[in-house]
């Protein structure tokens, strides 16, 4: 079961100059930066803290959103049940990251996919009436909101255009440059963000394939894989291999 609780006492800290890392974040976030104290306090005292336990489910595609949601710690995933029952992975989500925040512009808002926990988690659950007000009253704060908004297109547009390669390889090879950190030119380590049968699903192919498709990395001196982990020694070859 999903444990709840409220964040008014996380803002009377907050309010008292105590130090809060989840609520510095929060408040870093695109959605929140332009946002005024008195502001942030009047959406902070209504938000509430979800604990999720692996596996566990924040909410189901086609229900209706009441919230959006901000990542404090662990790991979760979005997905949608294809026409046939088959579960197609849209992305995994990390600490710091914001999701179904498109819902505060929806009419009618309804979750357009599933979230579920990979592993224990905590999220914030922003009210979207209550954003929606704040917007209502301070409009220019719908600037940022925009940006980011436009911000998430760009993303989205770069990961149509991944899928759109006919070529398995191309996908995984597009998909591993894209993990990389910039500005490290050698001995690089990343961490898949999802279990490989998850990337598998992500990048549209059997997870057979992704096996065989990282072997052949391996082989060609491309890659290291320990598990969940790459090890990848020169990611300009990497990046040359994928265009």
């Amino acid at each position: 079961m999903i444990a709840i609780a409220q964040a008014s006492a996380l803002t009377k800290m907050m309010a008292a100059n105590e130090p809060d890392t989840e609520f510095d974040a929060l408040r870093a976030h695109a959605l929140f930066s332009a946002f005024r104290d008195e502001d942030f306090a009047a959406v902070t005292d209504q938000l509430r803290r979800v604990t999720l336990s692996p596996r566990e489910l924040l909410y189901r595609q086609d229900t209706p959103a009441a919230h959006f949601y901000f990542v404090v710690s662990g790991r979760l995933r979005l997905y949608r049940l294809d026409a046939t029952g088959v579960e197609r992975t849209l992305d995994s989500l990390a600490p710091g990251d914001c999701f179904a925040e498109v819902m505060i512009y929806a009419d009618p808002p309804r979750y357009a996919c599933y979230a579920e926990a990979l592993k224990a988690s905590e999220v914030l659950m922003i009210p979207i009436r209550a954003y929606r007000d704040i917007l209502t009253r301070r409009p220019a704060y719908a600037e940022s909101a925009l940006r980011h908004y436009a911000g998430r297109a760009v993303e989205r547009f770069h990961d149509l255009e991944i899928m759109t390669l006919q070529n398995a390889r191309d996908r995984l090879v597009r998909y591993l440059v894209d993990l990389l950190p910039e500005g490290l030119l050698s001995n690089v380590e990343v961490e898949l963000p999802l279990p490989k049968c998850l990337v598998a699903s992500r990048l549209a192919m059997q997870p057979e394939t992704l096996s065989r498709l990282l072997h052949e990395l391996k082989t060609s001196g491309l890659v290291r894989v320990n598990r969940g982990r790459l090890f990848i020694q020169d990611p300009s070859r990497l990046v040359q291999f994928g265009q």
